[in-house]
């Protein structure tokens, strides 16, 4: 059980929903480690991500080298929020007495590759700092293995993988092993999905929450699934169905990296990014999974100003306008256990990707 919270960030005080933790990385194979706080925890991304500026340069991570001579590789990573650029290294992850060996992460503003490429830094906001980032990096464990997969391993695709000199870099494969990786994978136990548990909080926030990450799916007696509802996603994308107001979302997703509910409305007021509405709306919609399980959910939507403007950074009604899809942020997780299980990897209730709560 890995310890996690929801709190003011220690870079970004305007920044609420936030759920971080700490990560010890290592040099591979040694006990030359460092524990760095202020990591997010995304179940909507797959792998490790850190600043360079966070790590103790007595910390030698190795390369992953490149496909031609003298080359590294460096990785480009796209949020909805912007982007990370940074060279892909290796490192033991160490998380609850969890050891993921030798696994590849990103070290975000390495000075070991040059800056982004240029299809990487069209790719929004750069978040190549601490203040930008909102913390000292991104836990991805999503359900998937490899944040790219066998797409990267066959193709040079933009905004992924590059192959780089000191005069710049290249889009360019890299093997499914070598990808950034989502390091509950690579724990020898407990290896097949990750469940969250933050508290409920009340309708004008809370000032902090704290909750845990539990490895493992019905792997212990502390993540069994009891009477969860196992929403199975697809395959590739992860994704299941919303059915909102009328209409479906065939791209919605559950994930604690998103601070907000953020859906189609076209009756909710708006102030910039966030739905304000005079007074808060209680609203439901139904989760419809690939094989047609469906599961209700009641949310609200409180106005967005009115919880700004309190000391508070835990909410369960803060929520954002989006085009075509549903996602069903960290303000989901509050007063739940949320499972978010590892693809093709066998749990009781079958085998990955899926969700249940």
């Amino acid at each position: 059980m890995q310890p996690i919270r929801v709190a003011a960030t220690a870079t970004s005080t305007s920044t609420r929903n936030m759920l971080q933790t700490s990560v010890t990385l290592c040099a591979p194979g040694t006990d030359k480690c460092q524990t760095i706080d202020n990591i997010q925890v995304d179940t909507g991304s797959q792998g490790l991500l850190v600043l360079a500026s966070a790590l103790d340069p007595s910390i030698a991570l190795p390369l992953v080298a490149g496909n031609a001579a003298s080359t590294v590789m460096a990785e480009c990573s796209v949020f909805g929020s912007g982007y990370t650029w940074g060279a892909v290294r290796q490192a033991d992850i160490r998380l609850a007495g969890q050891l993921a060996s030798s696994t590849s992460v990103q070290l975000i503003a390495d000075s070991a590759v040059p800056g982004a490429a240029t299809d990487c830094s069209q790719s929004g906001l750069p978040m190549l700092d601490a203040s930008k980032l909102r913390g000292n990096g991104i836990l991805g464990v999503g359900p998937f293995t490899a944040d790219c997969g066998g797409g990267c391993a066959n193709s040079a695709m933009p905004r992924w993988y590059y192959s780089c000199t000191s005069a710049g870099c290249t889009a360019s494969t890299l093997a499914t092993a070598q990808q950034v990786t989502n390091p509950i994978a690579r724990f020898a136990a407990d290896n097949n999905g990750v469940l969250i548990e933050l508290p409920a909080v009340p309708p004008e926030g809370a000032s902090s929450v704290a909750g845990t990450m539990t490895f493992g799916i019905g792997s212990q007696a502390n993540n069994l699934l009891g009477a969860a509802t196992v929403l199975k996603s697809n395959s590739i994308t992860g994704y299941v169905s919303t059915s909102f107001s009328g209409n479906q979302y065939g791209s919605s997703f559950i994930d604690s990296g998103s601070n907000g509910l953020f859906f189609p409305s076209a009756t909710l007021a708006t102030c910039g990014a966030w739905f304000c509405p005079a007074t808060p709306q209680g609203l439901s919609a139904t989760l419809i999974s690939m094989t047609g399980v469906t599961a209700g959910v009641s949310f609200s939507v409180a106005k967005s100003t009115t919880l700004f403007a309190t000391s508070n950074y835990a909410f369960n009604n803060l929520a954002g306008p989006a085009n075509g899809f549903f996602d069903w942020g960290l303000p989901f997780f509050y007063g739940r256990r949320v499972f978010t299980a590892l693809e093709g990897r066998p749990t009781p209730a079958g085998t990955g990707p899926y969700y249940a709560f």
